[in-house]
């Protein structure tokens, strides 16, 4: 169905349609009685995504359209189903009675929600940020923003397209807005984004300085510290012309913009978020970091963990800090039990309030924050007991709200319900007038009752009775008997047989007033719950302050429990470039162990003198590991969090690296091998003196020269790089242990095993030394390789390591003289022959045995030419 007004379509329909075309690629909720309905290509997505029954009006017509809708008190269980599913909504309402209406009823669009630009909790998730991003790609940097409108939390960046393509990696946006014409630009990130686009227009910097200085009330932004960002300015300036054209207007809880220094965070790529499996795990069932970190009591708390998390901080002083609040509350277990009681009671401050300010906050949120804002109260009131100096140094984080929530209690009842129309919201004493009208509704028949006696006793009519009907209300009957003693001013209505019925002004009014209580209340309960929304948006800025004090001391809490918990241990910081962890374990690998299993813990030493370890030893006896829990070791610390180790000892990194395990792009055309180096690369063109990286498996996605090749070579860069860069380089090119007599600095290590008459038992420890076995064939064994397999790869191994200790050891290529000797080369016996003949023109005496099978490799590579 085509959106175009045309004359054959009913005035609905043109009204429709004309909607449609101000909301291109947005699916209209269109409010049709007490029905949302949608129309053609709409309708079939609704019908899709939602599960409803997709019908034809005008069947075999020209006019023939798609229908599916559901009943509007549903909107909150479809709305989230279709946002979810990467749809944008459009909602579009009735603005007045259609009862009222005169022609067809106004409509409008009140709101517009996107994956980035939502305020409904059931489409939110609790525990994650909801952030829509902006991005501006400029000729020298691009800028960046974050927002998210839950929360009032707007961030700005602006730099090289790869540490924005990191920020965009760790943060994960739930929406992208870019330029139309800079689509492609985006498109070309690792990651793909739900996208929106706006005109060019837009992304102008006087039209996106203009707009933040008008919603912030500035006349510039050097106040934020951003005037000198101007892409970074536009980025954020686009964000929040999108939230006006999404129907956004009560947006003052966004009252604040920061930079995102790109200084003062650790450098993560999105390779290393991933492979450290940081936030997320790899594989369905497995755990994350976070995972094991979470032990946090409030929503707004985990979100700043994970926040935390993929920005850990370089300034040793603002991590010290942390830390030294994490041992307080570890050593003061009681205290930290009384906080964590508190913070349960605490709700999600943060965007309980930045509904306040949208004017969307219901009864029993209001009531939470008052209940959240009692328990900083009592919190505040720990920490001021507390001996340690630096509690109670932080007690002074938190602003004095307690009238606000006194406020919140004098005006809502104790047992509101959600809704506000629903009546018994505001408490009695408020509004006298409300007090009234609740009285006549409870106590309307007892009020009738005594007017009917009172009006008994004035006239001495004892048989004198009120009633009701439909027809005339309230009404006054007097028997044939006693008419003669009606008062002059009731005024008769009806003439029974043997009765008479009258009305009277205080019998009308009240009846009035009874008939039209339940509206009134509605409405002077609403009046009142809004006034009391606006007088509540005035403290925003401190209740967001306070928020972000609790949610920090909520993440600081979770890792003294952890620390607890799991037994770590403090790292204590250095100036050095220096790293040294005794008895390290993997903090997430340990909580997944069998019962009665202990994780094998593992001394890590890098320094000066040994600045890269080369790591070798078998399949699957924890070379990876140890790799990756040395990486979250310095994460954790750098974040606050105690260690999983005995003891931790480093210098701040400002960069970790990680090439851990084996992946493909192959929509992107790119192979493993290729994903390989270019991780590799963005590694290796990006050092510091202060890396840390971790290799695994350098160089295993290509032919085991080629190989065997790179990985030589990209370790003795990194050996010669004057930043010092300190690594831990696994592999199962045992050539490799030939570069600890070559390049200072480079000390072998390998994974211990037991080996046995039938079986190889893994240690799981770390030992100084190379090893010369991978027990490949044995992984096989256990993974269930069918025996012949095995046995055959067992017979090909030992004729491949015969001809390989030809060349091994002190021996150089003077020895190659038979052709048998060259066999692992497939190559002929004649050109066995023209190989040798060439050895005689090179001088192999000083050569190396890697460096004699790379002249071997190249030889083989000519005859092919």
């Amino acid at each position: 169905m085509s959106a175009k007004i045309t004359d054959n379509q009913t005035p609905l329909m043109k009204q429709y349609f004309g909607f449609k075309q101000k909301y291109p690629n947005t699916v209209l909720l269109f409010r049709v009685g007490d029905f949302y309905e949608t129309f053609g290509e709409d309708a079939v997505v609704a019908s899709k995504v939602l599960g409803i029954v997709l019908t034809k009006r005008g069947a075999g017509s020209s006019s023939e359209t798609e229908l599916a809708g559901f009943p509007h008190h549903s909107l909150d269980t479809y709305l989230p189903k279709l946002v979810k599913a990467g749809h944008r909504v459009a909602i579009c309402d009735q603005l007045e009675d259609p009862k009222m209406a005169k022609g067809i009823v106004k409509r409008g669009v009140t709101e517009l929600v996107t994956p980035g630009v939502v305020l409904n909790d059931k489409v939110l998730d609790s525990y994650t940020s909801n952030y829509l991003a902006a991005i501006h790609f400029g000729k020298d940097s691009t800028g960046l923003a974050f927002l998210d409108i839950s929360t009032g939390e707007f961030l700005v960046a602006q730099g090289h397209t790869d540490y924005i393509e990191k920020l965009l990696s760790g943060f994960r946006p739930s929406e992208v807005i870019v330029s139309k014409a800079q689509l492609n630009q985006l498109q070309t990130f690792n990651d793909q984004y739900f996208c929106s686009t706006l005109e060019e227009w837009v992304f102008q910097t006087d039209f996106c300085e203009e707009r933040l200085n008008l919603h912030f009330g500035t006349s510039t932004l050097k106040g934020f510290g951003i005037a000198h960002m101007p892409m970074a300015i536009i980025a954020a300036g686009s964000a929040l012309y999108y939230l006006e054209h999404n129907q956004q207007s009560h947006i003052k809880h966004i009252n604040a913009i920061q930079r995102i220094e790109e200084d003062q965070y650790v450098w993560f790529d999105p390779f290393t978020i991933r492979n450290l499996e940081i936030i997320q795990p790899s594989h369905s069932g497995g755990k994350s970091l976070l995972d094991v970190l979470s032990k946090t009591h409030t929503p707004m708390g985990s979100r700043r963990l994970k926040n935390w998390m993929v920005l850990p901080l370089k300034n040793r002083n603002d991590i010290q800090k942390r830390l030294d609040l994490v041992e307080a509350l570890y050593t003061s277990n009681t205290l930290l039990q009384d906080i964590q009681n508190q913070l349960k009671a605490c709700g999600d401050i943060e965007r309980i309030i930045s509904k306040v300010a949208s004017l969307r906050a219901n009864p029993r949120e209001i009531l939470q924050l008052a209940k959240s804002l009692q328990s900083i109260q009592a919190i505040q009131g720990l920490l001021n007991q507390s001996d340690n100096a630096l509690l109670k140094a932080y007690a002074n984080q938190f602003l004095p709200l307690e009238s606000l929530a006194t406020t919140i209690e004098k005006h809502i009842q104790a047992d509101a319900p959600i809704l506000v129309n629903k009546g018994q919201v505001i408490q009695s004493g408020i509004h006298a007038e409300l007090d009234e009208l609740r009285d006549l509704q409870t106590n309307g028949k007892e009020q009738l009752l005594n007017i009917q006696k009172r009006e008994a006793e004035r006239t001495g009519i004892p048989s004198l009775k009120i009633a009701f009907n439909n027809v005339f209300g309230y009404y006054l009957e007097v028997t044939n008997t006693h008419k003669d003693k009606v008062p002059s001013e009731w005024i008769r209505k009806q003439t029974l047989t043997n009765a008479e019925r009258y009305i009277t002004e205080e019998l009308k009014a009240y009846e009035d007033k009874i008939l039209s209580a339940e509206s009134k209340i509605a409405e002077i309960e609403a009046s009142i719950y809004q006034a009391l929304l606006l007088q509540l948006s005035e403290a925003v800025p401190s209740v967001q302050t306070n928020a972000y004090a609790l949610s920090t001391l909520d993440v600081l809490s979770g890792f003294a429990q952890c620390a607890i918990d799991n037994k770590y241990v403090k790292p204590l910081l250095n100036d050095s470039n220096d790293l040294h962890i005794k008895a390290c374990r993997h903090p997430v690998i340990e909580q997944q162990l069998p019962p009665g299993t202990a994780y094998i813990p593992n001394d890590i030493t890098l320094n000066q003198d040994q600045k890269i370890i080369i790591l070798t030893g078998p399949n699957m006896s924890g070379k990876s590991a140890v790799l990756r829990q040395t990486a979250l070791a310095v994460l954790m610390g750098q974040i606050g969090c105690f260690v999983a180790a005995d003891h931790a000892e480093f210098g701040c990194f400002d960069r970790i690296y990680t090439r851990v395990g084996a992946s493909d792009n192959l929509s992107a055309g790119e192979s493993t091998f290729m994903v390989e180096m270019i991780e590799t690369a963005s590694i290796l063109n990006n050092l510091s003196n202060r890396s840390l990286i971790l290799l695994d498996e350098i160089g295993r996605g290509t032919s085991t020269f080629d190989g065997v090749s790179l990985a030589w070579s990209i370790a003795e860069f990194l050996g010669h790089h004057p930043g010092q860069p300190k690594t831990i380089f696994a592999t199962h090119y045992h050539e490799l242990n030939e570069l600890e007599k070559h390049v200072k600095g480079i000390v072998n290590y390998h994974i211990a095993v037991k080996e046995t008459t039938d079986k190889v038992i893994f240690l799981r420890h770390l030992v100084q030394g190379g090893s010369e076995h991978s027990f490949g064939i044995h992984v096989a064994r256990m993974a269930g390789v069918p025996k012949t397999v095995l046995y055959r790869a067992e017979e090909i191994l030992q004729e491949l390591e015969k001809d390989r200790a030809q060349i091994s050891g002190s021996q150089t290529l003077k020895t190659l003289k038979a052709p048998a000797q060259l066999n692992m080369f497939a190559v002929q016996d004649a050109a066995a022959e023209w190989i040798k003949q060439k050895l005689k023109t090179i001088d192999v005496n000083e050569l190396t045995p890697i460096e004699g099978l790379m002249v071997l490799q190249q030889l083989k590579d000519q005859l092919k030419d």
